[in-house]
């Protein structure tokens, strides 16, 4: 008789950094295996975001279906509680269908919620986010990180001094709560996942070659029309640079460029570096992932690789 951890129905989760190739492998395994995509992406949500966010053209979306993608629009926000809700009802309906969930995406935390649950963390509180966005705007978000770092040294040294967001949180609960942030994770309720993860990650063997490719994408987004899709963004959204969406790689380097920040060069040099940042962390995030099966997301047949390994798998 199978273990009860096999008789579970199995779900693919597709992890990688930014660049290396995970939605071609997707894309590849949608038509050898049956299974849908579910987006594991907090910029791919967002309507209206396409260039900055590479998101899947109409062309591989007809080929591959992906499910939470183009979902609210750029001055809503998404939580991983939301993305946790959706995706484990997408993966039921999947399943259902008699087909396999098929998770990707770069944003680890996502998966981490969906995997490990939510830690009990407070509501956000406008007055006292609008409070530290004035002291950010007064001293700069570097102070307001080394701020953290007095009140929460755990988690100031996993985020980048630039990384406004996820200051702007981890501060705004230390104020809440009384508590550092990083007191508060694991209490909350981990809800085992009904499914039979494979955990399959795509990484570099040559972390220069992942640069370049980083270097070539913006490079790529720029020639699109990065700019002018921010530009057209301000125009048709009531945005605002702190808002999430704005926040994302890219778009906050274009509207710091269109506000007259700095120009052109200094705008690709930031744009690369934050994107490098990006991959650094999420290299990172699967470091500290246990289970998981990596592949060389430079090799030159790896989507066959992958899907060869997964046949013997499923």
């Amino acid at each position: 008789m199978p273990t009860p951890h096999l008789a579970l129905p199995p779900a693919i989760f597709l992890m990688g950094p930014t660049a290396s190739g995970k939605t071609g492998v997707a894309v590849e395994l949608v038509q050898r295996l049956s299974c849908e995509i579910v987006s594991v992406d907090s910029a791919l949500v967002y309507r209206s975001m396409d260039i900055g966010t590479a998101k899947p053209d109409a062309a591989t979306l007809a080929l591959a279906p992906h499910h939470l993608i183009d979902i609210i629009d750029p001055t809503q926000s998404y939580s991983a509680a939301q993305f946790r809700a959706d995706a484990l009802r997408l993966m039921a309906e999947i399943t259902a269908r008699g087909k396999i969930p098929l998770l990707t995406g770069g944003t680890m935390l996502y998966f981490k919620a969906l995997q490990q649950g939510l830690d009990d963390l407070p509501q956000a509180d406008p007055t006292i986010r609008a409070a530290i966005d004035a002291m950010a705007t007064e001293k700069g978000w570097p102070a307001m990180h080394a701020e953290l770092a007095r009140l929460d040294p755990t988690t100031a040294a996993r985020l980048n001094p630039a990384d406004s967001q996820r200051i702007q949180r981890a501060l705004e609960v230390c104020k809440i709560t009384g508590r550092p942030m990083s007191a508060l994770f694991g209490q909350g309720a981990a809800a085992e996942l009904p499914y039979r993860v494979i955990a399959l990650a795509l990484q570099p063997s040559d972390r220069a070659v992942l640069h370049q490719r980083i270097a070539q994408r913006f490079d790529a987004m720029l020639a699109q029309g990065l700019i002018e899709e921010v530009q057209q963004l301000r125009r048709t959204f009531a945005l605002e640079p702190t808002m999430p969406s704005m926040r994302c790689v890219g778009y906050r380097q274009a509207w710091q460029y269109l506000d007259g920040e700095f120009g052109l060069a200094e705008l690709r040099e930031k744009g690369i570096a934050a994107t490098r940042q990006l991959a650094k962390r999420q290299l990172t995030w699967l470091r500290g992932m246990e289970g998981v099966v990596s592949f060389d997301c430079l090799g030159k047949d790896l989507a066959v690789e992958v899907f060869d390994w997964l046949s013997r798998e499923l």
